[in-house]
């Protein structure tokens, strides 16, 4: 087998993609065994405190690794929420709205996908994804705001989340 520095462009597209399904399962796998051991409330206490952690760390190593500056308002959070790890495990929309305005769609989201196979209902994930998605938009600039507009257990209509990011004059 070749070096990870050997693989084609095409393999490393396929690593990069096997790496993201892999990061997801694992943050499944954590999950489901802290709910098991502690219950669901302090399974998803402990799983906002990590993505209270996380979701800053990943922001400042996409903005150190591609070069995105600091305070770029939304046209650098744009071009890092294309970058996030959830961009190749889930199917996403960035979509600018307007000059003040970029919004963001989950298309496709494995977990939730995975759970309506399964008949399962759609899992309550706002809880933490509203300390989430503002701490990862906030280290690209501290002047952006976050706004929830649908995300489980919210009705979400088509797809699985909607996130409004505006930046703050």
């Amino acid at each position: 087998m070749q070096e990870i520095s050997e693989l084609s462009r095409e393999d490393l597209l396929k690593l990069l993609e096997v790496y993201a399904k892999n990061w997801a399962a694992h943050d499944g796998c954590w999950f489901l065994a802290a709910e098991e051991k502690y219950g669901l409330e302090t399974a998803m206490e402990l799983d906002a405190l990590s993505w209270d952690r996380f979701a800053p760390i990943e922001a400042e190593r996409i903005k150190a690794a591609f070069s995105i500056p600091d305070n770029g308002g939304l046209a650098a959070l744009e071009q890092a929420l294309k970058l996030r790890m959830y961009s190749l495990a889930n199917t996403q929309e960035v979509i600018r709205v307007s000059e003040d305005v970029l919004e963001m769609w989950m298309v496709e989201c494995r977990v939730q996908q995975a759970r309506r196979r399964k008949g399962l209902r759609d899992f309550p994930c706002k809880q933490v994804s509203v300390i989430g998605f503002p701490g990862f938009a906030r280290a690209i600039d501290p002047a952006i705001q976050t706004e929830c507009l649908a995300c489980p257990p919210d009705p979400v209509g088509e797809g699985y989340c909607r996130w409004r990011f505006t930046k703050k004059v």
